[in-house]
């Protein structure tokens, strides 16, 4: 599904986000990076808007992006080099990854950990991974906020954003998905409590009414 939407990927983020997705990325670059880590994975990079972010501002970092959909990460190597940027793409599993134990300092996820098949094995790995002090910055869209806002903005996620997203991307199965996996992911509060599970000292912060919500976890 994520390869076949790939070639509208990137412009289906800003039109159906009104841009804020921009915004919301770099707020979680900003907490990733605080700790000035020396090695960052950027993991479900897809077309690698993330990392290729990170390696932008800290330019002395090694960043690495890995994802398991093929054409999403061609489009992030070419995003890349069009940019004289040096980070490095590969493909992996997220619930088994393909590096030793405590080799990143830092760890961010935007917009796919919800698509992962199991949160308390990713986050295991995701702890493995992790230096002692390592940062995990999770950047997700909880389930639609409560009240009026809630309100409209459920109609739009799960009226309008379907129907724009399909008609663009020729993929109408991948945006009904979106909405379906935002209402079935953990709360806040419920994630918050999934990562101390896996091990982590959590705090969190909501985005744009409620929209989006970042998780910063630190490995003790």
């Amino acid at each position: 599904m994520f390869s076949e939407i790939a070639p509208r990927y990137d412009l289906l983020n800003r039109l159906l986000s009104f841009g804020a997705d921009q915004r919301w990325r770099a707020r979680a670059v900003a907490l990733a990076l605080e700790g000035r880590p020396r090695r960052v994975l950027d993991l479900a990079t897809g077309t690698g808007d993330l990392a290729l972010l990170l390696k932008a501002k800290a330019p002395e970092a090694e960043v690495v992006g890995a994802d398991f959909a093929p054409p999403m990460l061609e489009i992030a190597r070419r995003k890349a080099q069009q940019r004289g940027l040096g980070v490095r793409f590969l493909e992996a599993d997220a619930l088994a990854l393909p590096f030793p134990e405590g080799h990143f300092d830092a760890v961010t996820i935007a917009f796919g950990f919800r698509n992962f098949a199991d949160y308390p094995r990713a986050l295991a790995e995701l702890h493995r991974v992790l230096a002692p002090g390592g940062r995990l910055v999770l950047l997700e869209f909880p389930p639609p906020p409560k009240g009026v806002f809630g309100l409209v903005y459920r109609v739009y996620f799960q009226r309008v954003l379907p129907f724009v997203g399909g008609l663009i991307s020729g993929s109408f199965g991948a945006y009904r998905y979106l909405p379906e996996s935002v209402e079935a992911f953990p709360s806040p509060e419920a994630l918050k409590a999934l990562m101390e599970k896996a091990g982590f000292a959590v705090r969190y912060e909501l985005l744009t009414f409620g929209v989006a919500a970042i998780h910063l976890g630190v490995k003790p």
